[in-house]
C-alpha cells in the first residue's frame, strides 16, 4: 500500500523548527500526511471507534470530562491498518528529532473523537497523569480532516512548560478555571488556529493546552500517539492517575528502570 511508503518517508525538519518546539514546547508542522494517506485513515479510525465505542449517555447527561470527547486507547492492538499509522517512522522520527532524543518508545495511543455540539476540553497538562522520570515525553495530534475554529483545535499556551501550578490538576472545570487565571497573568502567548488537512501538532507533556467546543454538525476527529524518550525510565506514581497509567500502559514496568514492555516498543 503506498500509504505504507509515504508514513516511512522521512520529513524535512529545519534547525529553526528544532529550536522553535524546544522554546515553546509546541509545533504545528504542515504537509505531514497527504490527501489520500489521511482519507484512508480517517476511514478505518472512523469505524473502529465506531465498533468500539460504549458511550451511550446523551452529551447532555455527561461531565465535562465526558463531552469534550469520545477517547479509545491503544488501537494499534486492535487493528494493523491502524498499527501503520501509530509505528510510522515518519512521525516518530519527528518526535525524537523535536525532543533531541536517539530514539523514542510508544507510551500510547488515543483516538479523540470530539462530537458534533461536543464541550470544550479543558485546560490541563498531560504529564500530570504520566509516571515519566523526565520530561523526554511528546504527542503527535493528527486530525483526521481539516480542523477550522469551530470544530475545537488543539489550543497552547506557548512556553508554558515553565510553570509550575497547576500540573496537580486532573482536566476539569476546576483546571478550566485555574489554570486560565493563571495563564492570564503571565506573558506565554495563547495560540489558537485551524489545522489544514494533513497537518499535525505535537507537544510535550507538561505544556498547557485545551480545545474549544464543537459547534460544527460533524465529529471532530484526532488520532493521537504519545511517545518518550527510548531510555525512559519509571518513576514512583504521585497520584491515582499515576497509578493506573503505570497498570495500563506500562505494565510491568519497575520504579526505576526503563519502560521497556511489548506494549511500549521503539518506534524510531
Amino acid at each position: 500500500m503506498e500509504t505504507k511508503t509515504v508514513l516511512d518517508e522521512s520529513y524535512t525538519l529545519t534547525d529553526e523548527h528544532i529550536s522553535f518546539y524546544q522554546k515553546h514546547r509546541y509545533i504545528k508542522l504542515k504537509n505531514v500526511l497527504d490527501r489520500e494517506t489521511l482519507d484512508h485513515f480517517n476511514s478505518v479510525i472512523s469505524k473502529r471507534v465506531h465498533e468500539l465505542n460504549e458511550e451511550d449517555q446523551p452529551l447532555e447527561a455527561r461531565s465535562t470530562y465526558g463531552k469534550a470527547f469520545l477517547q479509545l486507547f491503544n488501537l494499534w492492538t486492535k487493528d494493523e491498518a491502524i498499527k501503520d499509522l501509530i509505528f510510522s517512522k515518519r512521525i516518530a522520527k519527528i518526535a525524537a528529532d523535536l525532543m533531541q532524543v536517539n530514539g523514542v518508545r510508544l507510551y500510547h495511543d488515543q483516538a479523540l473523537f470530539k462530537e458534533a455540539g461536543g464541550g470544550i476540553t479543558p485546560w490541563h497538562a498531560d504529564q500530570h497523569y504520566w509516571p515519566l522520570s523526565t520530561d523526554k515525553t511528546i504527542t503527535a495530534w493528527i486530525p483526521l480532516q481539516e480542523t477550522p475554529l469551530e470544530m475545537g483545535p488543539l489550543e497552547f499556551s506557548a512556553g508554558s512548560h515553565q510553570i509550575m501550578e497547576g500540573r496537580e490538576l486532573s482536566i476539569s472545570d476546576d483546571s478550566e478555571a485555574q489554570i486560565e487565571k493563571r495563564l492570564k497573568v503571565t506573558d506565554f502567548e495563547h495560540i489558537i488556529e485551524p489545522f489544514d488537512a494533513g497537518e499535525i501538532s505535537f507537544h510535550s507533556g507538561w505544556v498547557f493546552h485545551r480545545a474549544g467546543a464543537n459547534t460544527t454538525d460533524q465529529m471532530r476527529k484526532v488520532m493521537t500517539i504519545i511517545y518518550m524518550d527510548k531510555d525512559m525510565t519509571l518513576k514512583k506514581p504521585t497520584n491515582p492517575g499515576q497509578e493506573n497509567d503505570w497498570e495500563t500502559w506500562c505494565p510491568g514496568a519497575k520504579i526505576g528502570e526503563v519502560i521497556n514492555t511489548p506494549i511500549n516498543p521503539i518506534l524510531y
